[in-house]
């Protein structure tokens, strides 16, 4: 199967601070790709380059086979690359509906606002109640729920999702992650950066391990040994 997004040999970074180090990795049509890894492996720095929000200095990243190396960010949006940030970076002063309208700004998404409007409240309930309500007074749980609705309205081909279960009670991240099965069989195409490893795993079709900004393991889902996932993780075994 050709890859939907190629991430071919990839160095990116913040000035003159190198972050990730000849990153290589594939994206299937239709599949979950779970990148896992300890904090500062440079999991949220590769979905940034992915969008053009931080430089790409080395590599390319294709999207189709057609070259989106340092792309504006908002065309690739308009190529149906969405990335649904870690913190949620909700608007706290704008209504809960007015943050998803947001999300149909791109005029791809105008004609279909209504429609897409529906689906995210079949999704999200709890929002749908609080659709009057400003953002900023959500729990955590819900201000999650409204970032991922946001990007949804968003018509995304491929979705980004960075730590969605990060700091949730868990009976939330229960709910978080049968949305994202949801999804999954619903046929979107989805790369997680989640460092709940054995929840993400449940999901993934294809499973990347980094550390220090390099990718230490690529696997089909169905065959990680968690195990050895875990001591690679905590660098307890080193890489072959």
């Amino acid at each position: 199967m050709k890859p939907l997004l190629e991430v071919d040999g990839v160095r990116a970074g913040y000035g003159a601070i190198n972050v990730l180090w000849d990153v290589s990795l594939t994206v299937a049509a239709g599949e979950t790709t779970v990148i896992v890894g300890p904090n500062g492996a440079g999991k949220t720095t590769l979905l940034r380059a992915l969008m053009g929000l931080v430089p790409v200095q080395g590599g390319d990243v294709r999207l189709d086979g057609a070259s989106i190396r340092n792309r504006r960010t908002w065309d690739s949006v308009a190529d149906g690359l969405v990335m649904i940030p870690e913190g949620r970076m909700i608007f706290p002063d704008m209504s809960v509906e007015d943050n998803l309208m947001m999300g149909a700004f791109p005029r791809k998404c105008r004609k279909g606002w209504k429609a897409n409007l529906e689906m995210v409240f079949d999704l999200f309930p709890r929002l749908k109640e609080r659709r009057g309500q400003l953002a900023g007074t959500l729990s955590g749980g819900e201000a999650q729920m409204l970032a991922m609705g946001r990007g949804l309205m968003e018509q995304p081909r491929i979705c980004l999702i960075d730590e969605p279960s990060l700091g949730l009670a868990p009976v939330v991240v229960d709910e978080i992650f049968r949305i994202l099965a949801r999804l999954k069989a619903e046929g979107l195409t989805i790369v997680l950066v989640e460092q709940n490893t054995n929840r993400a795993l449940k999901i993934a079709d294809q499973v990347y391990l980094m550390q220090s900004g390099r990718v230490a393991l690529s696997e089909r889902g169905e065959r990680v040994d968690l195990d050895r996932l875990h001591a690679l993780y905590f660098a307890h075994e080193a890489a072959e």
